[in-house]
């Protein structure tokens, strides 16, 4: 079933096995435009800007997937079950739970807790621990460690929340050691975990709920570029 109802490409090859997903479709414009060689845009359905180019001679796509994790449930889906990617490495902002985690620090999620139910679907007898691929996030780190960057590894929390209600109950995650908090990452590692292949979330830090610093949109569309590279390299 191809072109998909969100991936308007009607043959396989033209998305890479290989697929960094920031949330922002502008981040995907903005990467491909300043680290591939040659991208072609492949994707407009919604303005979810998707293209393929070639870094060091790799072909490497990267593609928008929106907030939340039904949004990024539906195209990392699509991404497996009807183009064959293999490897998809979401890059995308996170708010620090930890004092120690400052702002524009990159953090590796190495696992995703979730105040979501996206797992009921599958109708386990217990609760299910979303994780990265063990090989993405030694590759993400040797990559980060070769560029002198330190990442913060560990513990995410995937919120569907992001105006919670209780604006205290982030504290009761920092209290486990959770070092961040996003909205996407643990729908992707159950698709890829559920369908045998591989997931990664880098995140840098946007905004701290300890400190209350934040950047500027326009710093989180554009600036972000140790991230960035580090998932290009890994690529």
């Amino acid at each position: 079933m191809i072109p998909t109802p969100h991936i308007n490409v009607s043959e396989q090859g033209i998305i890479a096995e290989t697929v960094l997903l920031p949330g922002d479709p502008l981040r995907a414009k903005f990467i491909a435009e300043t680290f591939l060689e040659n991208p072609v845009q492949f994707n407009t359905v919604r303005n979810m800007f998707g293209y393929t180019g070639t870094y060091k001679g790799k072909r490497i796509s990267v593609m928008g997937t929106g907030m939340g994790m039904p949004s990024i449930g539906i195209y990392s889906y699509e991404l497996i079950h009807f183009y064959g990617v293999k490897n998809l490495i979401r890059i995308g902002s996170a708010g620090s739970l930890q004092e120690n985690i400052k702002v524009r620090d990159i953090v590796i999620g190495m696992a995703a807790s979730t105040n979501s139910n996206f797992a009921a679907q599958y109708n386990l007898p217990g609760t299910l621990a979303p994780t990265a691929s063990f090989e993405l996030v030694k590759k993400a780190v040797d990559a980060a460690n070769s560029k002198g960057i330190e990442p913060k590894v560990g513990n995410i929390l995937s919120s569907d929340t992001f105006y919670d209600d209780d604006s205290e109950s982030w504290k009761k995650w920092a209290k486990m050691g959770v070092l961040a908090v996003e909205m996407e990452a643990a729908a992707l590692y159950m698709n890829a975990a559920r369908a045998g292949v591989n997931a990664l979330c880098i995140l840098t830090i946007s905004d701290s709920l300890v400190t209350h610093e934040a950047t500027t949109a326009e710093e989180r569309q554009h600036t972000f570029t140790q991230m960035m590279e580090i998932a290009l390299e890994l690529a």
